[in-house]
């Protein structure tokens, strides 16, 4: 973001709500139920999406905060909760879940468990179901140009050019790397590829379209598989679905991507970006019963220059229509192209660049708004899929923090469920006690982000509205807090009176 643009952004205040009456909720569509399959009704058009809280254990297990976690949501009785991206491969990956071996069933059907029973069975709750690719932290310049650059006939050439010394082209190794490491940041923009330098400045990341690596080239042929057997153990472990992560800064949304130029079939075209995802999609409908749902999540614009827009995501959206996905989830941006460089020892976080805002915008915005501000995606694909000629349930997300908006946009056919991860982060109880008509007890989020920042540096997650707050007759020494005692780990709880 330039900073002109900076400049013109606003504060905006979030707005006042005319609550609904428990009768008017009732009779409302954002509480009406809706069919996403034969075998699966939601009984509102309430959807809590993926939010990693960065509480299962080190190597991927369930733990009784991640429990506690859900749970909190699940006190809410959304239509559908969607459990954290969750990774296919069983490979170190921190304290995020995993569903990359069966030793991870049993956790995982707790969780299931605890979900239904704390929403009366009125939820239903998938998991999300992801792959991502190496990323490291940035490194320490000396290290960069001492280990992790190879040195090449082009890094001699360009100290000839930068020096004017011919004798840089018959230079030993360890010379051109010292020569390098002293150079000034204008000296190492010339004198490296463009891949180069982004490594040195955001450390190292692999892409898609590194098919010089064995295991990136040979992506399409195992990621069906392993799709196909996570999802096959969360059907075991009791879920009722799976949500394919195809958004953001992960894999599979990067063979989507407009930047995705393989030339094996599975770039370039957007047919072949399709590809590898439908691939996944057909494998995982194989690999489970008709009655589990698959459906996926994906970007309405990646928003990063060179990046896929609106127009790509209708035709996707069509695409897995058509395949037969059970549901549409829309986001935008998050990616790591446009990022800001992490600090020396720091990994990169996709959602600091203007790609991060739009998918989640603050109250810190242009004269749009956050509120509601990616609507217009989710119509769009939508749109596309009607006059395609099928159903298939659309999910919008972006800012929907108020009733009042989120009926508007479902009775413009905007969408067919709304999505609220802050707003439902801010008060797990938002939807129940709207539906109740108790509306003015909601806390409301202020979009500010707090949330993201404690995300971004991998600690456990929370609102700033209620992880200090005191609550009549609760004693603080039983509250469980986080690793560093500052912050309590669930919502204070919401008892319905009167």
């Amino acid at each position: 973001m330039t900073d002109t643009a900076r400049r013109s952004l606003l504060v905006h205040q979030v707005p006042d709500e005319a609550w609904p009456t428990r009768d008017e909720a009732a009779r409302s569509r954002l509480f009406s139920p809706l069919a996403l399959t034969a075998h699966c009704t939601l009984a509102t058009r309430t959807w809590v999406p993926a939010m990693v809280p960065w509480r299962a254990t080190d190597d991927g297990h369930v733990t009784q905060d991640v429990i506690d976690w859900y749970g909190r949501f699940a006190d809410g009785r959304p239509g559908a909760l969607v459990v954290e991206a969750t990774g296919i491969r069983d490979v170190p990956s921190g304290p995020l879940l995993r569903v990359g071996h069966a030793r991870f069933v049993d956790g995982l059907r707790r969780l299931a468990d605890a979900v239904r029973a704390r929403s009366h069975g009125e939820t239903r709750v998938f998991l999300q179901v992801l792959d991502f690719l190496a990323i490291k932290r940035r490194p320490e310049p000396a290290k960069f140009f001492a280990r992790f650059l190879a040195v090449t006939d082009g890094h001699r050439e360009a100290l000839c050019a930068l020096t004017g010394d011919a004798r840089w082209r018959t230079a030993d190794e360890g010379a051109v790397r010292a020569r390098l490491a002293s150079s000034s940041d204008a000296e190492a923009a010339q004198a490296l590829t463009a891949r180069e330098l982004d490594d040195l400045r955001r450390g190292y990341r692999e892409r898609v379209t590194d098919t010089h690596l064995d295991h990136v080239r040979d992506l399409p042929r195992a990621l069906p598989a392993l799709f196909a057997e996570a999802s096959r153990r969360a059907e075991a472990a009791g879920f009722d679905g799976v949500e394919l992560h195809y958004a953001h800064a992960y894999t599979m949304a990067s063979f989507l991507s407009a930047t995705n130029d393989r030339s094996d079939g599975y770039g370039g075209s957007r047919a072949g970006r399709l590809r590898l995802p439908l691939e996944v999609f057909a494998a995982v409908r194989e690999a489970v019963s008709p009655r589990f749902v698959v459906g996926c999540r994906f970007l309405g614009d990646e928003v990063i220059d060179g990046g896929s827009r609106v127009d790509d995501a209708t035709e996707y959206g069509v695409a897995f229509a058509r395949a037969g996905m059970d549901f549409l989830s829309l986001s935008k941006g998050g990616r790591f192209e446009d990022a800001k460089a992490p600090k020396v020892g720091e990994a990169a976080y996709p959602y600091t660049g203007p790609s991060g805002h739009e998918c989640m915008p603050t109250v810190r915005s242009d004269a749009r708004g956050p509120f509601g501000r990616n609507l217009h995606l989710a119509r769009a694909v939508r749109d596309a899929v009607r006059i395609a000629g099928f159903e298939t349930p659309v999910v919008a997300a972006g800012g929907i923090t108020s009733f009042s908006l989120a009926e508007r946009a479902l009775a413009a056919g905007d969408a067919d469920l709304i999505a609220a991860a802050r707003q439902s982060l801010a008060d797990p109880d938002w939807w129940r006690k709207v539906r109740e008509g108790r509306g003015a007890e909601v806390r409301r989020c202020k979009l500010t982000n707090y949330c993201e920042a404690l995300d971004q540096h991998h600690k456990q997650v929370t609102c700033q509205l209620w992880d200090r707050i005191a609550v009549e007759g609760e004693e603080p020494a039983t509250v469980p807090r986080s690793h560093d005692g500052r912050r309590r780990l669930t919502a204070p709880a919401w008892t319905l009176k009167g």
